[in-house]
C-alpha cells in the first residue's frame, strides 16, 4: 500500500469504513482505467492520482456517511458520467444493485468495460435520457436510493431523479457550495414530483477542505403520470 492508498484508507476509517485489500485493488484498477480512457474521451478534468482518490472516490462515498447503505438494496445513478458516485459505492457495498443511466453512449461503453474489469455483479448500464428511462415500468418508482452528482440545478434534478425513487425511498443530490438558493427554487418541483426535503448534510472534502453538501429528499407518493415531461423540457423550462 502506497502513501495515496494509505491516506485514503485512513480517511475512510475515520468514517467507519474499513476497506479490504480486494476493494483497494478495485479502486486502483478504477483509477488506471479512468486515466487510460480519459485520453480517448472526456471523462474527467481530474486525473492526478491523489486528487482522483479524494475528489472522486472519497467524495462519492460521502453519501454513505449520512445514508445507511446497509439498508439500501437498489440505487439508480442519474447522469453518472465516469461512474460517480455509484461505482465507488458498489465497490464498498457489493450487496447493492446498481443502475446507471447516462445519455452518452461512449460513457456507457466505458462503464460497461469498467464493470467487467472490476468484476462487478448486479450492475446495469442504460444508455438513454433520464426523462425517457423514468417512464419505463421497470424503473419508475422502483429504487430505494437515487443519486446525482452536480449534474444540474435541483429544480431540474428533481424531475430527472424523483420519478425513479420508490415511495418511502430517497434522492440524494450531491452538491458543491451554495445550495440554499437551489433549495428555495426547488419548492414547486418538490411538490409536483412528490418529494419532501428531509435534510441538508454539509461536510468538508479532506486536504483541500472545500465544502460539499448532500441534499436528502424523501419520496412521499408515486410519481404523477405527467412527469417527467418529454426529454429536454426540464432543462429548458424547469419547474420553478
Amino acid at each position: 500500500m502506497d502513501a495515496v492508498q494509505q491516506q485514503f484508507t485512513e480517511l475512510l476509517k475515520e468514517k467507519g469504513i474499513e476497506l479490504t485489500e480486494a476493494q483497494l485493488h478495485q479502486f486502483e484498477l478504477y483509477y488506471r482505467e479512468l486515466v487510460e480512457w480519459n485520453e480517448r474521451m472526456n471523462l474527467t478534468g481530474i486525473t492526478e492520482r491523489e486528487q482522483v482518490y479524494v475528489k472522486h472516490f472519497y467524495d462519492s462515498l460521502s453519501v454513505s456517511f449520512f445514508i445507511p447503505m446497509e439498508q439500501i438494496r437498489s440505487v439508480a445513478d442519474i447522469g453518472s458520467g465516469a461512474g460517480f458516485p455509484s461505482i465507488p459505492l458498489k465497490i464498498v457495498y457489493p450487496h447493492v444493485h446498481i443502475t446507471i443511466v447516462d445519455s452518452l453512449n461512449k460513457r456507457i461503453q466505458f462503464l460497461t468495460h469498467l464493470g467487467n474489469t472490476l468484476g462487478l455483479r448486479d450492475v446495469q448500464f442504460i444508455h438513454g435520457r433520464a426523462e425517457d428511462v423514468a417512464r419505463m415500468p421497470e424503473h419508475r418508482d422502483r429504487y430505494d436510493l437515487v443519486t446525482a452528482r452536480a449534474v444540474a440545478r435541483l429544480a431540474v434534478l428533481n424531475e430527472f431523479c424523483l420519478p425513479f425513487v420508490k415511495p418511502g425511498g430517497r434522492f440524494s443530490a450531491m452538491k458543491g457550495q451554495d445550495v440554499q438558493t437551489e433549495l428555495e427554487e426547488a419548492t414547486l418541483s418538490l411538490k409536483e414530483l412528490r418529494g419532501k426535503w428531509s435534510h441538508t448534510y454539509r461536510f468538508q472534502l479532506p486536504l483541500e477542505e472545500s465544502t460539499r453538501h448532500i441534499i436528502d429528499i424523501e419520496k412521499t407518493a408515486p410519481t404523477p403520470k405527467k412527469y417527467p415531461r418529454k426529454a429536454g423540457t426540464p432543462l429548458k423550462t424547469p419547474l420553478v
